[in-house]
């Protein structure tokens, strides 16, 4: 889930958007609140908080730091305006530790993994293309939703029919210091621990 604002770009609206694809949209408007859905399902793709500084605070601009205290207000906007109030604040970092427990052969591509990645509470399936990951490896994965320091956010998405959730990430996708522009993805010390904030520990 990402929360964006930015009043100068689109106005005094904050925008919740989940990671999920859908082919149509439809809109249900109460108040304030707009929720986006997919009409086959019913299911929410995210909504929008028109007027928001009547309610919150805001002073950033682009992305939105979460904490609980942000989902709780949000949620219960949503409630006042008569909605479910779903939406769950992920306390995970974006960018974590994990230790590679398989690595396949992709069926339909040469050059593709499918990888098996323990990130501590839950193993993700990620199709890989770097030509040196491995199994027994630590290495860092952006989780879905994650902003990589180029600005591509990661979502679940389907690489040549398999499912992938997620993206072990190199030195240079990370804007690491002197990382190498050769292909490949970073692979860390054995003894990292699994399932850690990446740039946290990096930093101490």
């Amino acid at each position: 889930m990402i929360i964006y604002y930015n009043r100068d770009g689109i106005g005094d609206t904050l925008v919740v958007v989940y990671l999920k694809d859908s082919a149509e949209m439809s809109v249900e408007r109460k108040a304030d609140i707009a929720r986006i859905l997919d009409p086959s399902t019913d299911e929410t793709l995210g909504y929008n908080f028109f007027n928001i500084s009547a309610f919150l605070s805001l002073e950033e601009t682009g992305m939105v730091k979460q904490d609980q205290n942000l989902i709780n207000q949000l949620n219960s906007l949503l409630k006042q305006a008569g909605f479910a109030g779903d939406l769950v604040y992920d306390d995970r970092s974006a960018f974590i530790t994990g230790y590679v427990i398989e690595k396949k052969k992709h069926p339909d591509a040469d050059k593709l993994s499918v990888c098996q990645v323990d990130i501590g509470e839950e193993t993700l399936q990620i199709v890989c293309g770097a030509p040196n990951v491995d199994e027994g490896q630590k290495v860092v994965v952006a989780r879905v939703g994650a902003l990589m320091p180029n600005g591509t956010i990661i979502r679940d998405a389907e690489l040549r029919g398999l499912p992938s959730h997620g993206m072990i990430c190199s030195a240079r996708e990370l804007a690491l210091p002197g990382a190498p522009q050769k292909k490949g993805i970073l692979v860390l010390d054995e003894g990292t621990p699994i399932g850690r904030n990446f740039f946290a520990a990096l930093n101490k």
